[in-house]
């Protein structure tokens, strides 16, 4: 990479202006390569490459997005021969009769970032530096968006945290343990436009000591893990000492009213308290806090999940499953989780804790839903259960009713409805189908008691039943309230 940041943030952000101009974005990769673009390896650009057509775009995305080299010509055409000419100059390409790309551009949403290319597994650099992984988006997916005044990013890897975050605050600090992850960085800010990212060298939140932030979020290295191969990856310490390290240091730097968003893993010694640790971490901050477990498996499943880039070596697969068990076993683990951790500051009140299961597969974007559960969990701490009643509630977003669950092993005696969020955290709740009926009627101005008055005509119910009912609906309307479905109005 350039090494002089004048002529650095010059020729990126030519290049930045000259992908936009041609049209290079998520929507077009998708309709060259289909939907499953973004999922690909580098055993897929072969067959993805000769998908390609003859336009200015398909040869940016065969330079950019598969990495293969285009003749020179066609990449002036495509691009112009200033942006040409400033992708050797920001470290992009190595330009001469062909345009040989030294690091993948992805479009993310209108941002490009820049890092290195594919995955090749076990040839990465223990320096290697990735562009938007599934962790990443979960973490994106999750960080509320509203405008701050200082937000920091832990970890920062390519820095996309830090270019989202620079959207809607005034200012974003970006720390790393890698020089090439910060430089990664400061490219990708020169590279969309971004003049409010500030790069620190450092471990997690050494060099921001003693400074405080109105958002925070953190990516940095979670797995539980024997090894120490990749700094993106891999904790260190002992278990999962750096995600404790993680949440205590965020509620430490996280300013009144501000929010943190974390990607984090913990143990346990007893798979029926799989989350006992984390808990005990939210407690101690003295943040309102969401626990958001992603994933979770034994000792033997982690291992085999962080370890399935080694399937194609049986050897060396089952040498890596028995290191990583008797690491865990050495330590007493008997479960493993990875999932987000959010908290929030706030003045007053005791500091609530929730868990919830999710599918990172499922979830989109969330940050008004967070903000909403937040605040609804601080109001309802002032509100005895049946004051709910006096109110009027609103739905926050979409709801899908579904009705008639079968019994499951989990679940031997579910109710026989559920409601399930259309939108951001795709939560489910568990509820009757007569406190379904419910949902219709919240109109944000009737309060929620005549709401079930109404339904209780309609029914017939007598005394027992119409107190059942209403502890239902009460149930139910919590539950959603503190997820973040219902407005209080």
């Amino acid at each position: 990479m350039a090494t002089d940041t004048r002529t650095l943030g010059h020729a990126a952000a030519t290049v930045g202006d000259a992908l936009r101009n041609v049209g290079y974005s998520e929507a077009g990769v998708v309709d060259l390569l289909g939907d499953d673009a973004y999922s690909g390896g580098v055993e897929d650009v072969p067959v993805n490459e000769r998908m390609l057509p003859e336009t200015k775009l398909a040869t940016v995305v065969r330079a950019f997005f598969l990495l293969r080299p285009v003749p020179t010509d066609d990449a002036v055409a495509a691009l112009g021969r200033d942006a040409v000419e400033s992708l050797e100059a920001a470290g992009l390409a190595v330009v001469g009769d062909e345009v040989a790309p030294r690091a993948r551009i992805l479009p993310v949403d209108d941002l490009y970032v820049a890092a290195d290319g594919f995955s090749r597994d076990l040839d990465d650099p223990p320096d290697y530096v990735a562009a938007y992984t599934p962790t990443a988006r979960l973490l994106d997916t999750l960080t509320p968006r509203r405008r701050v005044g200082r937000a920091l990013d832990v970890g920062t890897g390519s820095g996309i945290h830090a270019l989202r975050a620079a959207a809607h605050a005034d200012h974003v600090l970006a720390t790393d343990v890698n020089p090439r992850a910060l430089e990664f960085t400061r490219l990708n800010a020169a590279l969309n436009g971004l003049t409010n990212i500030e790069t620190r060298l450092g471990s997690l939140f050494e060099p921001v000591a003693g400074e405080k932030f109105d958002l925070i979020t953190c990516n940095a290295p979670y797995v539980v893990s024997p090894e120490r191969r990749w700094t993106y990856r891999d904790a260190g310490g002992t278990a999962d000492e750096i995600s404790e390290r993680v949440v205590a240091e965020s509620a430490a730097h996280l300013a009144e009213g501000g929010f943190a968003t974390m990607n984090v893993s913990w143990v346990a010694r007893d798979e029926d308290e799989p989350d006992e640790r984390v808990v005990a971490w939210a407690e101690r901050t003295g943040c309102d806090s969401w626990i958001l477990v992603a994933e979770e498996s034994d000792p033997l499943g982690h291992a085999a999940g962080w370890n399935s880039h080694l399937q194609s070596d049986p050897e060396a697969y089952g040498a890596a499953l028995d290191e990583w068990a008797r690491y865990l076993d050495e330590l007493g683990v008997r479960w493993v989780s990875d999932g987000a951790v959010i908290l929030k500051r706030r003045a007053g009140g005791e500091p609530t804790v929730r868990v919830d299961s999710i599918d990172e597969d499922d979830v989109q974007e969330s940050g008004e839903q967070i903000e909403l559960a937040f605040e609804n969990r601080a109001r309802l701490e002032q509100l005895g259960r049946n004051d709910l009643l006096e109110l009027s509630l609103s739905l926050a977003m979409p709801l899908l009713v579904q009705h008639e669950l079968e019994p499951t092993v989990d679940a031997p005696a579910p109710k026989d409805a559920v409601a399930v969020l259309a939108a951001g955290t795709n939560s489910a709740v568990d509820t009757t189908p007569d406190a379904l009926e419910i949902l219709e009627l919240l109109d944000g101005e009737t309060p929620l008691e005549d709401a079930v008055e109404e339904v209780a005509d309609l029914r017939e119910l007598d005394d027992d039943e119409l107190r059942e009912f209403r502890r239902d609906v009460l149930d139910l309307c919590d539950e959603l309230l503190e997820l973040g479905a219902l407005r209080l109005d």
